[in-house]
């Protein structure tokens, strides 16, 4: 049985651990989330003195949250997939199919995405751009640097999940 390089596995292993490890510090999120709500729920309904910062902080907060999950989320295969006839192909063919797609589709469009983004987020520091919605007016580019970040971490798992095709397409074996 033919084994990938090493050097493969070994950047697979590399991309694996770090979507793995980024999916599991963003999921505390969560929490800062959970807690900002249950705050406003309660200042709202039980004391009738709703807060003013509650709605920018969620939004804030569950948009780094999607956004950052992106990438342990392809990594653990949870994306949406339409797999009628996807799941009746021998594993060289869903390998061919799956390099070619993150070829032609995937990495063009995160390349975009990643220009776009640095450009909105870079341009959103510089100004010192904060936001309109409430007095509050908290500092966007953090939150808007969430998304060059979430670009740079999916396109680094999709190399990883490209190799993996690439060498089912090759050897008709999973890695």
């Amino acid at each position: 049985m033919v084994q990938p390089p090493a050097a493969i596995l070994k950047t697979i292993r590399i991309i694996d651990s770090i979507s793995e490890w980024s999916g599991r510090v963003f999921c505390w999120m969560v929490i800062p989330l959970m807690l900002g709500l249950s705050y406003e729920v309660i200042a709202r309904y039980v004391f009738d003195a709703p807060t003013i910062w509650a709605y920018e902080v969620a939004f804030m907060l569950y948009g780094g949250h999607f956004m950052l999950g992106a990438a342990y989320t392809l990594l653990k295969k949870g994306h949406i997939r339409t797999d009628f006839f996807y799941e009746h192909w021998s594993p060289r063919r869903k390998g061919w199919v799956d390099a070619m797609s993150y070829l032609f589709l995937f990495f063009p469009g995160l390349f975009f995405f990643l220009l776009a983004s640095w450009d909105n987020a870079s341009h959103s520091f510089i100004i010192g751009e904060t936001s309109d919605a409430s007095p509050w007016r908290p500092i966007l580019w953090p939150f808007k640097f969430v998304m060059p970040v979430t670009a740079v971490l999916l396109i680094a798992q999709g190399v990883s999940e490209f190799l993996k095709s690439a060498w089912a397409a090759k050897t008709g074996r999973s890695l």
